[in-house]
């Protein structure tokens, strides 16, 4: 029975350790993975914390064990009677560094051989240090580490915990965002509120920067020059009419505000501390859960209070059919959601009951139940 070692940091484990170590487990019968300790090096996360992350991001592979070390790898790597070291390298400054690890460990005469798999390309720019650099400007990480190791890395650094808030039009998203602020004011815990809606309207309307101007130009391009105001600004009513009557428009639109969208996140999300929220209808439908961790808020009322709400915004039957059809209603939303975080073993659902005379206390248990799992109290 074959047995190999793959050492490294892991002060984060990242999508590049991970390819490593699933393509060296198809070839050895079991793969230990050591957390070390470099004296040199300052950590972000402990030993502990480090072994946990690797633990939670490696749980999908059976042959694979998770285990923290001090001292020689060499000398580790005999206790556990292995047969082989394995090494990433990504290019040719890691191949030299490996190299003279080699000649070191074969001083030491134990008898056990390296193991050398080359980083894939779309890989080889990965590594745990350019994550933090990311992290620490803002910048999205999701496709460098899995969604535990994001969660923990927010955490860490940047004092973030984020949770989506969705649910079907009219379902009181706003509302129920806005109490958990209050609630926050009321526990010294500090919470904000962005809401993507608003994010939009802001670049349909009133940011100056050229890219949003062009931005307002192409949906112009797209959909009608009778969609500008006369100042330039999109008129959303307009645009509306014109995209929840037609998904290939309603498609199209949101591939033209994706880019976008996500920089006026990141500039949302900057500098703020505590539980985040990020209100939006259709977070799950634009497969943007990863922004939240997989962990959701979903909102839901009962037909009539709901109906009510979206009259109120001078909507007539046929719009408001039209909107709820272009988006998941309340258990496809739920369904999805627990499907991405079974694919992604991370995530966490909470539900809010929005409907009177109970939603007061609804609310207050949830956002109570958020704080405990965050621990922000």
């Amino acid at each position: 029975m074959s047995k190999a070692i793959y050492a490294f940091s892991g002060d984060p484990i990242t999508f590049g350790h991970i390819d490593i170590i699933r393509r060296a487990s198809l070839v050895f019968d079991e793969m230990i993975v050591a957390i070390g300790v470099n004296p040199e090096k300052k950590y972000l996360f402990s030993l502990e914390e480090r072994t946990q992350l690797a633990k939670q991001a490696l749980a999908k592979f059976s042959n694979v064990k998770v285990l923290s070390f001090t001292g020689l790898l060499i000398d580790f790597a005999y206790e556990m009677n292995a047969d082989v070291i394995v090494k990433g390298v990504r290019n040719p400054a890691d191949f030299s560094y490996e190299a003279n690890l080699y000649k070191m460990g074969e001083s030491q005469d134990i008898g056990i051989d390296t193991f050398i798999l080359i980083a894939k390309p779309e890989l080889a720019h990965i590594s745990s240090s350019s994550v933090k650099q990311l992290q620490q400007e803002q910048g999205l990480i999701h496709e460098y580490v899995p969604l535990n190791v994001k969660q923990a890395i927010e955490d860490k650094m940047s004092n973030q915990h984020i949770v989506a808030v969705t649910g079907e039009i009219g379902s009181g998203k706003s509302y129920v965002s806005q109490q958990f602020v209050e609630l926050g004011k009321k526990t010294g815990i500090q919470v904000h509120h962005i809401d993507l809606d608003l994010v939009t309207h802001q670049i349909y309307q009133n940011l100056k920067e050229p890219k949003y101007q062009q931005i307002r130009d192409m949906i112009a391009v797209e959909f009608g020059r009778e969609i500008k105001n006369p100042d330039g600004s999109i008129n959303r009513k307009k645009l509306g009419e014109m995209v929840f009557a037609d998904y290939e428009k309603l498609r199209r639109l949101n591939e033209i505000m994706h880019k976008p969208l996500l920089v006026r996140i990141r500039r949302e999300l900057y500098g703020k501390q505590g539980l985040i929220l990020l209100n939006a209808a259709l977070i799950i439908e634009a497969q943007m859960m990863y922004l939240a961790n997989n962990h959701v808020l979903l909102v839901k009322t009962d037909k009539e209070t709901q109906h009510d709400r979206l009259e109120k915004r001078e909507l007539d039957d046929k719009q408001i059919q039209r909107r709820l059809d272009s988006q998941y209603n309340f258990e496809q939303k739920k369904e999805s959601a627990q499907e991405l975080i079974a694919h992604d073993l991370f995530g966490k659902i909470w539900v809010v009951d929005n409907q009177e005379p109970d939603a007061q206390k609804n609310i207050s248990q949830q956002f109570r139940e958020i704080v405990q799992y965050f621990k922000l109290a």
